[in-house]
């Protein structure tokens, strides 16, 4: 998968994009990881953050804020966009281009253990930490925006 940021010229921009939203959910300078089920093209475990498509009429922030539902398990609150990832994969052959909207959330409630059957396991990390270790490059950028807006001295 090849992750860039707005700006990048590679993605057919006649191309139909696929779009999704996601969030990082944050408390006290951690932000909720999760391990999906489904493995990445070369078939490893993906370290992400929640993320999926949009339903039906659904705006971006009301499906980052299902999603995070629902692969994490907790309720939580939109603060505020954090920005787009654009990337392209192949599904069956073909060359597929997406665009997620990611947004800052902050916990209120709820039980990571409450999380759906698609995800393997949903955890605390601490933001410095997400910064390096999410998998993909465009996720740890997410993370970077996200620690710079709780951490206003960076």
């Amino acid at each position: 998968m090849t992750q860039r940021r707005s700006g990048d010229t590679s993605i057919d921009p006649e191309a139909e994009v696929e779009l999704s939203a996601g969030g990082a959910v944050v408390r006290d300078h951690e932000v909720i990881v999760i391990v999906p089920v489904k493995r990445d093209a070369s078939r490893r475990r993906v370290l992400a953050l929640p993320k999926g498509h949009l339903d039906g009429r659904e705006t971006p922030e009301q499906a980052a804020q299902r999603e995070v539902a629902e692969e994490t398990g907790v309720t939580a609150d939109l603060i505020d966009k954090l920005g787009d990832v654009e990337y392209s994969y192949e599904r069956r052959g073909r060359r597929r281009q997406k665009r997620v909207a990611f947004y800052l959330f902050t916990y209120r409630s709820g039980r990571l253990e409450d999380h759906d059957q698609e995800i393997e396991d949903a955890r605390w990390m601490p933001l410095e930490q997400a910064v390096h270790a999410l998998t993909y490059p465009g996720e740890r950028e997410i993370a970077r925006r996200a620690l710079s807006r709780v951490s206003p001295d960076r």
